[in-house]
């Protein structure tokens, strides 16, 4: 089969294959081919696609394969190029789109969805919407660094000091979580804010202060943001406008799949802000989480906040975004091929597949069976838990009984074999039984305090320590006894084990101190 890759609308910096991706698709078994500059935007020359196996080609024949990938939806023109059971992977937002659905499903068009990838471990490597979000919380950091006009860490000179600024952000999810984590490594001081209070140790990590809501939202059962109640969201306003007030910069990530991406600070929480603060608004393009943003701009209030409005932070970043969008499609073109011959599956029992799938054989399947992600426990009866409590702290206690009395019988043991050695050892050398028992402990609680960072020069000690146990088992090697000497050559093998072994380890550990 043959795969066809567009160039895409200008106001789509993206390509939905990179150079390397295409290679994979072509050892799938896959026939390749890109519209000629398609990859310029995304700095990926046409002789780099050609390089990697790809044929170029013009727009007419790339809507004609019998797959078309894309970085976008298409346009009434791209459907009319394209064949009557061919399949069409694009982002398509089709919870906001009901007429292009209607379009490709009486084209008989089998279109699958990469922003619609339900959130489940084996589906991650699919999900455009991670991805990008991973780019954009990187990108929303930088615009706001460029309109704040000051620095994000603090710095004392000889002529002053002044403090690291302040962001605060909204929302935990991907995006969240890299803008956090990039403006903490640029020096700010980064507090954060999400609806599940589940990630505040995901906050935390990325070095941030978590700052719980009044109300915390029910957890989510799809893995995607659900609208508040009015009395959550107005208590949670309040706690924005709060924070935004003692914040340098704010960025925001609050959307919901499908709706309006809510308000969470109004016109006055806005001029409550200092002069010269910034907000970056990463939902500005499903209606921004202020009341003041503007789709597509920057606006400046009257009392000096700026607010950016980019529809497509992740863009701004072309080739990595095409990079990381390409890679999604071939992961899902590794799951529609399973033996890579060439020949695309669609099954649809697979629930990811099923998921994405919003038109099949001239059929609408949109929206899909919704698949169970995360589910809060069901709450036990006091009394079963109180049961199972006793249960469980009465088989721990039959344990430990069990546990002592096996330590007892151990002890007993090693007793009747030390007592039986005394006996049949002649009494001029019993003395050094005394000697061996007063070693073992002290070089139990001698090594045992030992510090972890003096753990290398003491296996070179133990090392020292075996080889005197070497050259006194040498000499006894020829010893008449046959017992003596049979214990004396394994003594030799033993320590000379110890030995090789303990300084290989030794040097591996000392050249990870060794610079290059």
């Amino acid at each position: 089969m043959r795969i066809g890759v567009p160039r895409e609308p200008a106001d789509q910096p993206r390509v939905a294959a990179s150079p390397q991706t295409v290679e994979r698709m072509i050892r799938m078994g896959y026939e390749v081919l890109v519209e000629r500059g398609a990859g310029t935007r995304a700095q990926f020359p046409d002789d780099a696609y050609e390089a990697a196996g790809a044929q170029s080609a013009s727009g007419v024949r790339i809507w004609g394969c019998e797959v078309v990938v894309s970085a976008s939806a298409p346009t009434e023109e791209h459907l009319a190029l394209m064949t009557r059971g061919s399949v069409l992977i694009c982002r398509l937002d089709p919870a906001r789109r009901p007429e292009l659905l209607e379009a490709l499903q009486e084209r008989s068009i089998t279109c699958m969805a990469l922003d619609v990838v339900p959130r489940i471990s084996r589906a991650q490597s699919l999900d455009v919407l991670s991805s990008q979000a991973n780019l954009a919380g990187y990108r929303a950091v930088i615009e706001a660094a460029s309109y704040l006009g000051r620095l994000f860490s603090g710095q004392v000179t000889a002529a002053g000091k002044f403090p690291p600024a302040t962001v605060y952000v909204i929302g935990a999810g991907v995006a969240g979580l890299s803008a956090i984590g990039t403006a903490y490594s640029l020096g700010a001081q980064v507090r954060g804010s999400d609806v599940r209070p589940e990630v505040a140790d995901q906050v935390r990590s990325m070095g941030a202060q978590f700052v719980p809501l009044p109300s915390a939202q029910e957890v989510s059962s799809d893995g995607y943001a659900k609208e508040m109640s009015a009395d959550q969201a107005s208590a949670a306003n309040a706690l924005y406008a709060q924070q935004a007030a003692e914040s340098d910069v704010v960025i925001t990530t609050a959307s919901i799949p499908g709706r309006r991406a809510p308000v969470l600070l109004d016109r006055s929480a806005i001029e409550a802000m200092r002069p010269g603060s910034v907000i970056i608004d990463m939902a500005a393009a499903t209606g921004g989480n202020t009341e003041l943003t503007a789709p597509g701009e920057v606006v400046t209030t009257d009392s000096g906040v700026t607010i950016v409005g980019h529809t497509d932070l992740a863009g701004m970043l072309p080739a990595q975004a095409s990079q990381l969008y390409g890679r999604n499609i071939v992961n899902l073109l590794a799951l529609l091929t399973p033996t890579e011959d060439g020949e695309l599956v669609v099954d649809l029992d697979d629930e990811v597949v099923r998921a994405i799938t919003v038109t099949h054989d001239n059929e609408l399947l949109w929206p899909p069976p919704q698949i169970q992600v995360s589910a809060a426990p069901a709450p036990s009866h006091p009394a079963q838990a109180n049961a199972d409590d006793v249960a469980t702290q009465e088989a721990a206690c039959a344990a430990r009984a069990l546990s002592r009395s096996r330590q007892w019988l151990g002890l007993a043991a090693v007793s009747l074999v030390a007592a039986a050695l005394v006996l049949v050892t002649p009494s001029a050398a019993t003395s050094h039984y005394i000697v061996l028992m007063l070693s073992v402990i002290l070089g139990f609680h001698v090594i045992s305090n030992v510090t972890p960072a003096l753990h290398t020069p003491l296996m070179s000690v133990t090392n020292a320590i075996s080889g005197i146990i070497l050259i006194g088992a040498i000499s006894q090697v020829g010893h008449p006894h046959p017992v003596i000497s049979a214990i004396s050559l394994a003594a030799v093998v033993l320590a000379t084990i110890n030995i090789v072994g303990g300084f290989a380890v030794t040097h591996r550990m000392l050249a990870m101190f060794t610079k290059d």
